[in-house]
């Protein structure tokens, strides 16, 4: 991490919280495998252990979704050559830093967290880890010197929160001339809307999810699941209220996106009744075709899970060593060291 890729250095952090599904490819994975391209040596993602024990207790399972998340990064082509990729438990010097930052944070700034009111309001416990949840995201953010945060739009108050952590410190212990904090500002990711086989937006929650590691007759049965409306075989369709034909645009060129349109639209292809049954099928291809290699990659790791564990341990090391000069920084200002 040398800090002087177009002065900017990206954190992200990926809830473990099962397998990956579309949903998490468009809306995440596949912009942070842009994002090592754009800011080589200078992107952090961090797995947030941590953060799923406000709702996850049962370890066996977080090991799992731990190990099966970072074998996902590395199958998509997250290179540790140019991005580092590490368990967020595996630098403890953010749990220090969090510390810290809850000394001169105030009850009202997390009180108006939207995320932690909507947690509660769907049934979550009430418990301390959740509600002081913005600190920990603080300092996962601020342990790095991070400069930009990509999220979207019901994350941006956790990055501004994070600033007004970061102010509030730098103003009660540090100097003008020298913060001990970076001030970070988010990135609104371009994310596409997502629907799920219900037509909602693809989460777990729902249980509307097409895992994007699942292929054949598998896949083919998910995504047969999609709702569609009573249209009889060979009438025509409206593309533009259908869940099979949103899905087929993440994937397909702008010709080929216009020509399943025609198909549509005509109730025909190639002088034969086309039907939603049609259009399923060449979604399951598509996605099947896209993921094959990364697919591949995520088996061979699931084979050897020794690649998968020393890439976080290597990456850990480094972020470490940045976490660490953010603590000790901070320690002096506060008169800790």
């Amino acid at each position: 991490m040398t800090g002087d890729s177009k002065n900017q250095r990206v954190l992200s952090g990926i809830q473990p919280s099962g397998l990956i599904h579309l949903g998490n490819y468009f809306g995440a994975i596949q912009q942070h495998m842009e994002l090592q391209h754009e800011f080589p040596n200078e992107c952090l993602y961090f797995i947030a252990d941590y953060h799923a024990l406000t709702t996850l207790h049962d370890a066996d399972a977080l090991r799992k979704h731990v190990f099966d998340l970072a074998a996902t990064y590395l199958a998509m082509g997250l290179d540790p050559q140019k991005a580092l990729l590490f368990r967020q438990s595996d630098v403890p010097e953010v749990t220090e830093l969090t510390w810290l930052l809850s000394t001169v944070t105030g009850m009202g700034l997390l009180e108006r967290a939207v995320s932690y009111k909507d947690k509660v309001s769907q049934g979550l416990r009430a418990s301390v880890g959740l509600f002081t949840y913005p600190i920990l995201m603080a300092a996962d953010i601020l342990a790095y010197d991070s400069t930009m945060v990509p999220v979207g739009k019901d994350q941006v108050q956790h990055v501004e929160m994070t600033r007004d952590m970061a102010t509030r410190f730098n103003e009660t212990f540090a100097s003008k001339r020298t913060p001990a904090l970076t001030l970070p500002r988010y990135r609104l990711s371009k994310a596409p809307y997502v629907p799920g086989i219900d037509g909602r937006k693809m989460s777990k929650s729902y249980g509307n999810t097409i895992w994007v590691f699942r292929s054949g007759k598998q896949l083919r049965k998910r995504v047969g699941q999609i709702v569609t409306d009573s249209t009889p075989l060979g009438q025509p369709l409206d593309p533009d209220k259908s869940v099979t034909f949103e899905l087929y645009k993440l994937f397909a060129s702008e010709a080929e996106t216009a020509e399943l349109a025609g198909y549509f639209r005509a109730g025909q292809r190639d002088g034969r009744p086309f039907g939603y049954g049609h259009a399923k099928q060449l979604l399951a291809a598509k996605i099947d075709t896209h993921f094959a290699e990364a697919r591949a990659r995520y088996q061979q790791f699931q084979a050897d899970p020794q690649q998968v564990e020393d890439v976080l341990q290597r990456s850990a090391a480094k972020a470490r060593a940045l976490a660490r000069a953010t603590i000790d920084r901070c320690k002096r200002a506060c008169g800790l060291q």
